[in-house]
């Protein structure tokens, strides 16, 4: 850990005086576990408000965060205020201990995690709970409260001594059982709840399982020895990531994360595990992001090849081998399990997060027309074939489909990679991908004898960079736009150095770069953009832009300012070193889905491209810092 992180969270105590003190709280303050099924968040106050089961993208029994009144929740917490909190993740690892200090009367540690083996043969989609009394006497008081199908039904409960099962009108079953102390009773707000004391040296367990009836003891859990792998897996795991720079805490951090995020039995990476998070609190730009974007899938390719987590970039990158094989047309999204997504519907029952409505499920960006994804596509191919990866004969069959496509459409217009819901145009962004695409198509194709492909392909690659770089360009020619006869800047456009369409000192980049910050920039964080895209509302800066952006600057060897936009963003992370969608500038307040894997896959790439360049200048090499690949 850095020093930075360390006194971050030792500095940062949560003060909670009374029950109103949990009203304050807001997505920033959670933690997140998960088993490579599902995550929940934990709120700071030991308070779980976000569980879907048996997938990320299944109805919540835990939904809280968005309707504190009726979503349903679980607790672990002393009953006696005032007391404060500090909260940590277990070094190198997924597991969760929130520390409750109660003066003059003790001090609690509660530890969360869901089971985790790596092995998607192996789902037990279960939440164990261990509260341990370090020092005084405290009492405690267990909540246990889920509301199926998003709080859609009433939840019957059978109590049996220490077991709970809760049972909800479409067969859902959820038991909890508690080891060590404690009853199930009857809570005023409703489901059952359990008071106990603990003194120094005693703990209790609280182990939650989805879809079982019977009741066991919470040794046939056997949560000591889950606890146990679930630890030695997760720092095995964190130990084999190869990032070694100086924002190892970040960038390990991040990577743990990701892997949180990924669906073991496909592969497929969830652009977040929440629903409805607003991108500006009293806005309506509340989305469904537990499906897996083909972008966010490529991103996390080369996120994962830069700290060697081989095995996820071909996970990754097999996922969306797979469904291409399926169907055999690129989707810009999928579910975890590579069908389609849902049609986007709002839970109007729900109040929203923080009073913010509408509440969506699904997407209704589903069928939008968006060309990036093609380019997308390719470059992690790409970079999976140079990190040690090996496209089969099949594969390629689907990837040069893809490419060909690209080659008949990229004059044509699309939604492009914000999904404004204003109709098409043809988005500089959008070109800037297909070329990448005919570019890494052109480069794959001799591997596999398609030398006349090759020829084929770069030669409509260097048309589509000749247009672009007329009719992308302002009126003076000078600076990129965000579409063809548009007037106005796009966070995207920082990606045409990155991307290698033009050099990072060329100046036609350099001015549309300063254009950016001008425009787009609010200290060192950076809006989207500033034009109607159909959708109306506020939202904050993106934190993915501010990473592309630190990541330009120290490709045009400003490095110092690139790292003071790197470590801006990488601050603004919570006290565990998450990051949701976005950033109000002002207050620094984590805005949107949280946690963000748009957002850490940008940190990690980032990290790469500014360590790079670092080592770069105490060489003495003029050269670009190109990122490489399978190093």
């Amino acid at each position: 850990m850095d020093l930075y992180s360390a006194a971050k969270r030792l500095g940062r105590p949560f003060v909670f005086t009374d029950e109103a003190s949990a009203d304050r709280l807001t997505i920033a303050d959670h933690g997140l576990i998960g088993d490579g099924f599902s995550a929940a968040l934990v709120r700071t106050d030991g308070t779980i408000d976000w569980l879907c089961l048996p997938r990320f993208d299944s109805p919540s029994v835990f939904g809280a965060i968005l309707d504190d009144g009726r979503g349903g929740s679980t607790s672990v917490r002393p009953v006696q205020f005032p007391f404060e909190t500090l909260q940590r993740y277990d070094p190198g690892t997924n597991v969760l201990e929130t520390l409750f200090r109660a003066e003059g009367r003790g001090v609690l540690r509660l530890t969360d995690y869901m089971p985790w083996t790596d092995d998607p043969r192996s789902a037990m989609h279960e939440v164990h709970r261990r509260v341990q009394c370090v020092e005084g006497e405290i009492e405690i008081r267990v909540l246990f409260d889920p509301r199926f199908g998003y709080a859609s039904a009433e939840t019957s409960f059978e109590v049996s001594g220490r077991s709970a099962l809760a049972k909800g009108a479409a067969g859902e079953r959820l038991m909890a059982v508690l080891g060590g102390a404690g009853r199930w009773e009857p809570a005023p707000e409703g489901g059952v709840e359990a008071r106990f004391t603990l003194k120094a040296g005693e703990r209790a367990w609280v182990v939650i399982s989805w879809n079982t009836s019977e009741s066991e003891s919470v040794l046939a859990y056997r949560p000591f020895e889950a606890l146990r792998n679930t630890r030695i897996r997760w720092r095995d795991w964190a130990r084999s990531l190869c990032y070694v720079g100086p924002w190892r805490h970040h960038v390990i951090r991040s990577g743990l994360l990701l892997k949180l995020l990924m669906y073991a039995p496909t592969g497929a990476m969830v652009a977040a595990p929440t629903t409805s998070i607003p991108e500006w609190l009293g806005g309506h730009r509340n989305w469904d992001y537990r499906y897996t974007w083909t972008r966010d899938t490529a991103m996390a390719v080369r996120a994962a090849n830069l700290l060697g987590c081989t095995t996820e970039a071909r996970e990754f990158f097999h996922f969306v081998r797979d469904t291409l094989e399926r169907d055999r047309k690129l989707q810009i999204m999928y579910a975890v399990d590579g069908g389609r997504v849902p049609d986007e519907r709002t839970l109007d029952h729900l109040s929203g997060y923080r009073g913010c409505q509408p509440v969506r499920v699904g997407n209704g960006a589903r069928d939008q027309v968006q060309l990036d994804t093609a380019g997308a596509l390719m470059d992690a191919a790409y970079v999976y074939e140079r990190g040690g990866g090996s496209l089969t004969a099949r594969g390629w069959r689907r990837l040069r489909e893809v490419v060909d496509n690209v080659s008949a459409t990229w004059a044509e217009p699309d939604h492009g990679i914000w999904e404004p819901r204003a109709g098409k145009r043809h988005n500089v962004h959008s070109k800037l991908m297909s070329w990448l695409a005919l570019r890494r198509g052109a480069e794959l194709a001799p591997l596999f004898g398609d030398r006349s492909l090759q020829t084929r392909w770069q030669a409509t690659a260097d048309e589509l960079h000749a247009e672009l770089c007329v009719r992308g360009l302002d009126e003076s020619g000078k600076r990129f736009v965000a579409a063809y006869d548009h007037e106005h800047p796009d966070a995207s456009l920082l990606l045409l150095p990155i991307h290698g369409f033009l050099p990072p000192s060329d100046e036609r980049v350099l001015r549309t770069v300063e254009w950016i910050r001008a425009e787009l920039g609010a200290g060192h964080h950076v809006y989207r953009y500033r034009a109607d895209e159909g959708v109306g509302g506020e939202e904050g800066a993106f934190v993915l832009c501010g990473f592309w952006l630190a990541e330009v600057l120290a490709m045009a060897g400003r490095i110092d300012e690139a790292q003071q936009v790197f470590v801006a963003h990488a601050e603004a992370s919570n006290h565990l070193g998450l990051l949701s969608e976005e950033i109000e500038p002002g207050s620094k307040a984590l805005l949107g889905n949280f946690p963000q894997a748009f957002s850490h896959l940008g940190l990690i790439n980032a990290a790469a491209r500014i360590d790079l360049a670092l080592r770069l200048r105490d060489e003495g090499s003029p050269r670009v810092p190109e990122v490489e690949i399978g190093r």
